[in-house]
């Protein structure tokens, strides 16, 4: 095969998004090299361009892409599990040889799974950043790592009993990472769960494990009641804000129970005034990739169920949206990304129908 490929470079800070040439890496003796068939957009590949997740980057030009779906095409000398030609599903990295805006990227097998007949590559690259989000936030033990809850695992023993019968709320359940906090929940046997979204989104949330689904217009103070109304005077041990804006996460600050958990997917930004220690309230954020090494075990473990899980319908992807263009419509789609004009959908994109 040819050493070279295309691949979505970005030039530099606040730069621009270029399809570019790359050479195509070779595999070191624990990893893959997969022809990635579908890549999908994720709020990070805008947010990285110029933000606080800038940092990441360790140097220009930059290939981007968290979620990648594939081939299998060469395997190195230590893999047992994958040969050429198998199916899989991975989450890439910040790293050009492991990112996913690309037609030919790097992962380590151990954090790989097979994709299933019952599910597209389109949908299999929907899954990995929001769910490894959500698994990474509730369940890595890791001892070097603050930023987990470190509940017990569904797989674990007492792991799908310990929060049956118990309320969850989930914020911005339309959202990717929403959709599978509400699948987990319904894992976990939390009951009820319940969402904030649009009501046009209500069929879809239901399908996935929602109990109850509340508009997300309406003002904080009114939700806050109708939580209190569903959970019964339930305590609320479980909060999940899958948006993370700062009101949201006040919301979701305000709507845990003392001595509840709360989970926000980017820095923790809750007025300090508004914490009172007395309320033995945690809130955990999270940095939702399994290649770092205090989530790579939580990773592997996630990995070894996943395929199982998605066979089954335990996880379902997202909805998914193909963009035209290969890599080259990426920008556009990240643009509409950052314009809050995608809702309840994951974007794909194909690198291997780049012009």
């Amino acid at each position: 095969m040819s050493r070279t490929q295309k691949a979505l470079y970005l030039t530099a800070r606040a730069g621009q998004w270029v399809v570019g040439e790359a050479p195509i890496p070779r595999p070191g003796p624990k990893d893959v090299l997969v022809k990635v068939v579908s890549a999908a957009l994720n709020p990070v590949d805008w947010k990285i361009v110029d933000s606080q997740f800038s940092a990441f980057i360790p140097s220009y030009p930059f290939i981007s892409g968290s979620d990648g779906a594939g081939i299998v095409e060469e395997v190195g000398a230590d893999v047992t599990t994958l040969v050429k030609g198998d199916k899989i599903l991975f989450q890439g990295f910040f790293e050009n040889e492991l990112a996913t805006f690309q037609q030919y990227c790097l992962v380590p097998a151990a954090i790989t799974a097979k994709i299933p007949d019952n599910i597209s590559f389109d949908e299999a690259a929907s899954v990995p950043l929001g769910l490894a989000t959500v698994v990474l936030a509730l369940y890595n033990q890791d001892p070097n790592t603050d930023q987990t809850l470190r509940l017990t695992p569904p797989w674990a023993e007492g792991g799908a009993t310990q929060f049956a019968g118990k309320p969850a709320f989930i914020i911005g359940g339309s959202s990717s990472v929403g959709q599978y906090a509400i699948q987990i929940a319904k894992l976990e046997n939390f009951s009820p769960i319940i969402t904030t979204a649009s009501p046009r989104h209500t069929a879809l949330l239901t399908s996935l494990g929602a109990t109850h689904i509340l508009d997300r217009a309406l003002p904080p103070p009114a939700i806050l009641a109708e939580l209190q109304k569903l959970t019964a005077g339930t305590p609320l041990e479980f909060v999940f804000d899958a948006i993370a804006l700062p009101d949201t996460q006040v919301l979701a600050y305000q709507a845990a129970a003392p001595g509840g958990s709360v989970v926000v997917v980017l820095p923790d930004v809750i007025p300090a005034g508004l914490k009172n220690p007395a309320d033995g309230k945690r809130v955990s954020s999270v940095a939702g990739n399994v290649h770092f090494p205090q989530t790579r075990a939580c990773g592997e473990e996630l990995y070894a169920r996943l395929t199982g899980w998605l066979e089954t319908g335990i996880i379902k992807p997202n909805r998914v949206e193909v963009l035209p263009g290969g890599l080259a419509g990426i920008p556009d789609g990240l643009a509409r990304l950052e314009a809050g004009k995608v809702s309840a959908t994951k974007l794909i994109a194909r690198p291997q129908e780049t012009p």
